[in-house]
């Protein structure tokens, strides 16, 4: 009892001036060392270790009860002593973290390893000092279990081995957005242990996936359109193609009066039509588009308002483009990429753009296409009737 009360009193002692020397140096580490709580979980080596130096004063050396209590003893001070090396290696990780490892590469795997090997060597010096043999001999005979122990530990040697590809070949890291299409993971890596990667979604669910799951399956990361800088706006809209018509020239003039920006492309292509170079010759610093349908105006207007746009990436590509004529009409296909990249302003972005679009096309007199089909027919009410008609428009 009273090896166990000075024990105490020691490690009180001890944690107590280790504190207040901690706090006297105001800096980072020493905030860490008490806030991880690093100087308690290593205090608690200290009874123990009092205890075996003392209790030889209560007992004869060869009394039996000297022996198992000194046994138990030492369990106690190798766990304490397990406690205090997983703290202190919990405590480098965490600095090497923040400080070194800039580019989040999931590293609490290694962590985790560190800390099964500690535990591992422990149990295993705990068992022979309670039966008194060798470590060795007690290694020689785990040989036969050697099977079974890879069942047990299946999941971690997949799990350490996935976050060594991962981090090698800079695959995924904290703070990543990913989308595996094999489950229902659409979100923010949070963290990378040895057994577990964890994703936030959108709808703030938490998705728990195994390490080896993003190796052995594809999966996209988002991280290159994030550090790019740049997102890619990719939609279609389509257009009725009996509102495709000619371009005449008091058309030309009220596209130009109406957008002046027009200005310059309507008459350059102009010229070049009166040369004889043809109305799709286009220079790398005209917009794509022709002066021949109201359709080719529109392509050109369309492009000249995204070159104009402050949010539109200069020097990515910008195309406006027609595709192939659908059973929904003419596909008119806006390819830019935004200067934008994080998720709401981004859908914004493309609500502004596409509402402009919708509402510029009836100045160009063009109708985009609505199923079902009102463009050609209304639905009308007759009074005396029961039933309704439908009448060409």
């Amino acid at each position: 009892a009273v090896a166990v009360l000075i024990g105490i009193a020691l490690r009180k002692t001890a944690l107590y001036v280790a504190r207040k020397i901690v706090r006297l140096q105001h800096k980072d580490m020493s905030f860490e060392l008490l806030s991880q709580k690093t100087l308690l979980k290593c205090s608690h080596i200290i009874p123990p270790v009092v205890f075996l130096c003392l209790i030889p004063f209560a007992f004869p050396s060869d009394h039996q009860t000297h022996h198992w209590i000194l046994r138990l003893a030492g369990v106690y001070a190798l766990i304490t002593f397990a406690i205090a090396i997983c703290a202190i290696m919990e405590f480098a990780w965490v600095r090497f973290d923040e400080r070194e490892n800039t580019e989040n590469h999931p590293l609490k795997g290694v962590l985790n390893v560190g800390r099964g090997l500690v535990w591992i060597i422990i149990f295993i010096i705990s068992v022979s000092v309670l039966i008194d043999k060798s470590p060795m001999t007690l290694l020689a005979g785990l040989g036969a279990f050697a099977t079974a122990l890879m069942l047990i530990f299946k999941d971690s040697i997949l799990g350490f081995v996935a976050g060594i590809q991962l981090s090698n070949n800079d695959m995924l890291r904290v703070g990543d957005w990913i989308v595996v299409p094999s489950t229902i993971a659409n979100g923010i890596v949070v963290d990378v242990t040895l057994t577990v990667v964890k994703v936030r979604n959108w709808d703030n669910t938490i998705v728990m996936l195994p390490p080896y799951t993003l190796v052995s399956t594809s999966f996209q990361n988002w991280r290159g359109m994030q550090d790019s800088g740049y997102r890619l706006f990719n939609r279609s809209i389509y257009i009725d193609q009996a509102t495709i018509q000619p371009a005449t020239d008091q058309m030309l003039d009220q596209v130009v009066k109406t957008y002046p920006m027009m200005e310059e492309f309507v008459a350059t292509r102009k010229a070049a039509k009166e040369k004889g170079e043809g109305n799709t010759y286009n220079p790398s610093t005209l917009p794509n588009g022709t002066i021949d349908t109201n359709l080719g105006l529109f392509r050109a207007y369309i492009c000249q308002y995204l070159l104009h746009h402050p949010q539109v990436g200069v020097g990515q590509d910008l195309l406006v483009k027609l595709e192939a004529a659908c059973e929904y009409g003419q596909p008119l296909n806006i390819y830019f990429y935004s200067k934008i990249t994080s998720w709401t302003q981004y859908a914004a972005l493309g609500s502004e753009i596409y509402e402009h679009i919708a509402v510029a096309a009836q100045t160009f007199g063009l109708t985009l296409y609505n199923a079902p089909d009102r463009n050609h027919f209304t639905v009308s009410s007759q009074p005396e009737a029961s039933t309704q008609t439908q009448q060409a428009s």
